[in-house]
């Protein structure tokens, strides 16, 4: 059973909401200040840390295998908007990601960055602090930078992972 637990920071307690619709993976670890939109899916491994600030997930945001959320104390939140999908290992940290937004696997983004709505992180990308990534645009590299704009194609790519991985979820959902 996924670990969901509730901490108490600054003498306030503060525990995870989400609706039921979400899924969660046998040890996938959701702790802390943590609002889930509908049909988010936390997979095996993964963390969603919110022991030190929010962390905020929009609906149908897929948290792939192995990925770690988390944010800095007392300086900034971690807020995803809807339809993300965040590749397995990557870390996302203290930033905002918009709406539409595919992270690749083993990519990080650091604090302070946001992340503009259509747009792809390359697998293996590092997003410095502070970054801002345009909106429609695929970055790469480390540190990322914008390599080019999203096509139709890509564009309908990220918003078919992001609806197929509640279906996904569902094949492991108990009767």
């Amino acid at each position: 059973m996924a670990l969901v637990k509730s901490i108490v920071r600054d003498g306030q307690t503060l525990a995870p909401s989400m609706p039921e619709s979400c899924w969660l993976a046998d040890n996938a670890t959701v702790v802390g200040e943590v609002e889930m939109g509908e049909d988010c899916t936390i997979w095996f491994n993964a963390v969603v840390r919110g022991d030190v600030n929010l962390i905020k997930l929009g609906n149908r945001v897929n948290v792939q295998d192995g990925v770690v959320l988390h944010a800095t104390y007392q300086k900034s939140t971690t807020v995803i908007g809807d339809d993300v999908s965040i590749g397995h290992n990557a870390c996302v940290h203290g930033c905002r990601i918009e709406d539409n937004v595919l992270v690749g696997m083993n990519s990080v983004i650091m604090d302070g960055a946001i992340i503009g709505s259509n747009s792809v992180i390359a697998a293996g990308a590092v997003v410095l602090a502070n970054t801002i990534v345009e909106e429609g645009s695929l970055y790469a590299g480390t540190p990322a930078k914008k390599v080019k704009d999203i096509s139709e194609e890509l564009l309908a790519n990220i918003k078919r992972t992001a609806s197929n991985y509640p279906k996904y979820a569902s094949w492991f959902k108990e009767d």
